[in-house]
């Protein structure tokens, strides 16, 4: 199964995603502005609204969430420098 894309996104395989590409562990990527949903056997463009938003979503959770463990830790870092 195949989607046209623009050239600048290619179209993922299986064996061009890596896993840091990957949203949290899944077999989701987003090449440009398209999601896509890839497995071994083939890929599929997620194109419906709702889907893709609530991966957006997710995307921009986790980010805060990194941020905000970033956070804990530098400020735990820079407790224990004061203690010494």
């Amino acid at each position: 199964m195949s989607h046209p894309t623009p050239m600048s996104h290619p179209t993922p395989s299986w064996a061009s995603v890596r896993r840091s590409e990957r949203l949290a562990g899944t077999p989701v990527v987003k090449r440009g502005a398209h999601w896509w949903l890839v497995s071994p056997s083939g890929f599929l463009l997620a194109s419906d609204p709702t889907f893709t938003g609530e991966l957006h979503r997710l995307t921009t959770a986790l980010a805060a969430a990194d941020r905000a463990v970033a956070e804990i830790r530098a400020q735990n870092q820079a407790a224990c420098n004061a203690q010494r």
